[in-house]
C-alpha cells in the first residue's frame, strides 16, 4: 500500500517537483534574445562549455534505464550483465576519434543533425533520409524505456492501480510536466536539471557501495551469496564467472554497443552543443568517470541476492519485474527519507536523457523530413515551432508504447534499436573521415544491413519468456551453420555485411563511372572551430550575426 510509503512518496515529489521548476526556469538560462532558431532550441545555441557539457553528455548516456536494468540483468544472469562496463569504456576514444570532427563541420555548415552532414557530404537526399528514419525509430523505444525505471519506482512505492490508467496515471503527468519545459527551455532544460540528477545519482551510489557491504557482511559474502544462486539454478547460466560459451556474445556486444552509442542521435546532440572542440577532447578525457559508477550500479545486483530481494510480479502472471530488484533494495535496507531520494535520482535520471533524445528525433524530423520533402522555404521560427510540436508527439509515442506494450517488448525494441542505428556507421563515421564510399554502395550497404539484422532478429527466441522472435540481440551461430552452442551479437553481424556491400558495390559503381554527386565539405571543414566563419549558413545565422546571451 503506498500509505507505507508515504515519506518516500513526499521526498521523490519534492525532488521531482524541484527539478521540474529548473526546468521552467532554464528558458531564461543563458539564453538568447531570439529561440526562434533550431540551433538555439535544439542544441542550447551552441554555447556549453565543459562542466555544462560533462552533465550532459553523462546524464544523456547514464539513464535511469541503465539505473535499474544493469543491476536486474546481473542479479538474473550474473557475469553476462557486466558487458556494459567495458563498452562504455571502450566508447571514448571512439567518440574522441569521430565526434570532434562532426563538431568541426556541423559548426562550419550549420548542420543540427547527422543526416544534414551526410547530405551534404555525399549530396544524396536518399541517403540522409535514411539516416533520419534510423535514428529517430531506433530513438523512439530509448525514450520509452526511461518510463520502466518511473513505473519501477513507482510499483515499488505502491503507487498503482487496478486499471491501465491508473496504474499509469503517475507516468503521464510526470511526461506531461517534461513535455511542457521541454518545449519552452528546449535543450537548456536538461543541461540545467543535469546538475540536480548527476548529483544526486553519485550520492546515493556512494552510499550504497560504502554502507551495503557493511550491513550484508562483506564483499565476499555478497560474491559467496550470488555465486550460491547461480549455482542451485536449475538453468545455470554464466553465474559470476563468465561462461565459455558467451564470451564471443559478450565481446561482440560490447563492441558494438559502443559503437551503436554514439551514433544515436541523443549522443550527438550533446556534443554539437559543446562551444568548441576542446570542450569535447576534455569531456572524452573525464566521462570515464560515469564508467566507474556504472561498475558501481552494476554490484547492486550481486547485493539483492545477498539482501534476499525478491522482485515484485510481473504484467504477466507468474512472472516478475526484475526491473523493481534497485528499488527493492533501497527500501529494505535504507531509512524511508534516503530510499525517497535514491527513488528520486530514478526518476530523475528518465527525465533527462528522455528530454535530449525527444530533442534529437525531433531535429531529424525537422530538418531532414519536413524541409527536405514538405516545405523547402521554412523560416528558421518554423523549424523552430515543428520542432518544439514534432518533441511533443515523440513524448506521447513513448507513453503509448509504456500504455499499450507489454515492457518487455519495449526492452526488446530497444536491443533491435541498436542493431539499427549501427547501420548509419558507414555514412556517418567512416564519412567523417573518408569520401570513397559511393553514394549508391552506401544506399545498398544500409538495405543489407538492415534486412540481414531484422532477419537475424527473428530468428532469435527464448524459451523463458515463451518469445519465438525478436526476443534479444544474441543470435546462435548453429543457424549459420556451425556446430557450436556459441551467440554472436547480431549488431556487429549486421554492420560488417553493410560495409562489405557498401565497399563492393562503391568498386562496381566507381568502374562503371556512374555519378556520386559533389562533396560539399572541405579538408580544414573538419578542424574549424570556435570563431570559424561559416561558409554556408542556409536557415541558421551566421556565427557573426548571433545574438549576444542575455546575463
Amino acid at each position: 500500500m503506498w500509505r507505507d510509503h508515504l515519506t518516500e512518496i513526499i521526498v521523490f515529489t519534492l525532488l521531482f517537483l524541484l527539478v521540474s521548476a529548473m526546468g521552467f526556469v532554464a528558458a531564461r538560462w543563458r539564453a538568447p534574445r531570439d529561440m526562434a532558431y533550431l540551433d538555439e532550441w535544439g542544441l542550447g545555441g551552441r554555447s556549453f562549455g565543459g562542466w555544462i557539457t560533462w552533465f550532459l553528455v553523462g546524464g544523456d548516456l547514464y539513464t535511469a534505464y541503465t539505473f535499474v536494468a544493469v543491476p536486474a540483468l546481473i542479479f538474473g544472469a550474473g557475469a553476462a550483465g557486466f558487458f556494459a562496463v567495458p563498452y562504455t569504456i571502450v566508447i571514448y576514444p571512439l567518440v574522441f576519434l569521430v565526434l570532434c570532427r562532426l563538431w568541426s563541420v556541423s559548426h562550419r555548415h550549420g548542420f543540427v543533425t547527422p543526416a544534414d552532414f551526410v547530405r551534404n557530404r555525399f549530396d544524396s537526399p536518399i541517403l540522409a533520409l535514411l539516416v533520419a528514419i534510423t535514428g529517430i525509430v531506433a530513438t523512439m523505444p530509448y525514450i520509452a524505456l526511461q518510463l520502466v525505471g518511473i513505473e519501477a519506482v513507482l510499483k515499488t512505492m505502491g503507487v498503482t492501480g487496478d486499471s491501465a490508467l491508473a496504474r499509469h496515471l503517475p507516468i503521464i503527468i510526470a511526461f506531461a510536466i517534461l513535455a511542457a519545459y521541454t518545449y519552452q527551455s528546449g535543450l537548456r532544460a536538461p543541461a540545467l536539471i543535469a546538475f540536480v540528477k548527476d548529483s544526486l545519482i553519485y550520492i546515493v551510489i556512494l552510499v550504497a557501495v560504502i554502507y551495503l557491504p557493511y550491513k550484508l557482511g562483506g564483499w565476499g559474502d555478497i560474491f559467496d551469496a550470488a555465486d550460491a544462486k547461480f549455482k542451485a539454478s536449475p538453468a545455470p547460466g554464466d553465474g559470476i564467472l563468465l561462461n565459455a560459451n558467451n564470451q564471443l556474445q559478450y565481446v561482440t556486444l560490447a563492441f558494438g554497443s559502443a559503437l551503436a552509442l554514439f551514433l544515436y542521435p541523443h549522443s550527438i546532440t550533446g556534443v554539437l552543443a559543446s562551444k568548441n572542440r576542446d570542450v569535447i577532447k576534455r569531456n572524452m578525457s573525464a566521462l570515464p568517470a560515469y564508467s566507474l559508477l556504472l561498475g558501481l550500479i552494476a554490484l547492486l545486483g550481486y547485493m539483492a541476492i545477498a539482501a534476499g530481494v525478491k522482485p515484485l510480479p510481473g504484467a504477466k502472471a507468474g512472472s516478475v519485474d526484475g526491473n523493481t530488484v534497485v528499488p527493492l533494495l533501497f527500501d529494505s535496507q535504507f531509512p524511508d527519507w534516503f530510499a525517497g531520494v535514491a527513488y528520486a535520482a530514478i526518476g530523475i535520471g528518465a527525465l533527462v536523457p528522455a528530454a535530449i533524445m525527444s530533442i534529437a528525433a525531433a531535429n531529424l524530423f525537422t530538418r531532414n523530413i519536413y524541409k527536405e520533402y514538405l516545405k523547402r522555404d521554412a523560416s528558421p521560427a518554423q523549424e523552430a515551432n515543428v520542432s518544439k510540436i514534432t518533441s511533443l508527439v515523440v513524448k506521447v509515442g513513448a507513453v503509448a508504447c509504456i500504455v499499450f506494450l507489454d515492457p518487455q517488448f519495449s526492452i526488446d525494441l530497444q536491443l533491435i534499436g541498436g542493431v539499427i542505428i549501427l547501420q548509419t556507421l558507414p555514412a556517418v563515421a567512416l564519412g567523417l573521415y573518408t569520401r570513397w564510399f559511393h553514394r549508391g554502395a552506401l544506399i545498398a550497404g544500409w538495405v543489407a544491413g538492415m534486412g540481414l539484422g531484422m532477419w537475424m532478429l527473428y530468428q532469435v527466441a527464448n524459451p523463458a519468456t515463451g518469445k519465438k522472435h525478436f526476443a534479444g540481440s544474441a543470435f546462435p551461430l548453429e543457424k549459420f551453420g556451425f556446430d557450436t552452442p556459441k551467440t554472436i551479437y547480431v549488431g556487429i553481424v549486421a554492420v560488417l555485411v553493410n560495409l562489405a556491400v557498401a565497399a563492393l558495390l562503391t568498386l562496381v559503381l566507381r568502374a562503371a563511372k556512374v555519378a556520386d554527386g559533389v562533396d560539399g565539405t572541405t579538408p580544414d571543414d573538419y578542424f574549424a572551430d570556435e570563431g570559424d566563419p561559416r561558409v554556408t549558413p542556409g536557415t541558421e545565422r551566421d556565427a557573426d550575426a548571433a545574438p549576444e546571451p542575455v546575463a
